[in-house]
């Protein structure tokens, strides 16, 4: 699968999810993650379509094997913190959480403490 028939295969996945049809999102995400573990995009859409599911562990799995771009680094941050909590990991949940912050900082970024 090249890089743009996992374009148009995410982009449906997105449409589906607009239109109320998860199931077939997630089938269409899972596709695309298993073709390549390390599309940060696909892994985020499916981490979000398994942790509505339920499956939070495999929504942390998916996140840690993805190289997730910096555009989405919030996203991922936010969903993998939400997956560990829901895990009952509360205390991983939290440094996973201080990491992203502590990532932030910087002269533009001062108002984190």
């Amino acid at each position: 699968m090249d890089e743009d028939e996992r374009q148009f295969l995410l982009t449906v996945a997105w449409l589906f999810m607009r239109h109320g049809r998860r199931e077939r999102a997630l089938s269409v995400c899972e596709a695309v993650y298993e073709a390549d573990p390390e599309n940060g995009v696909a892994a985020v859409a499916l981490a979000e379509l398994l942790l509505e599911r339920g499956e939070t562990n495999r929504a942390v799995d998916v996140l840690r094997t993805a190289d997730v771009p910096d555009e989405l680094a919030h996203a991922e941050a936010v969903l993998e913190t939400r997956a560990l909590r829901l895990a009952g990991r509360g205390a991983e949940a939290d440094s996973r959480w201080r990491r992203y912050i502590e990532s932030r900082k910087g002269a533009d970024r001062q108002w984190i403490a």
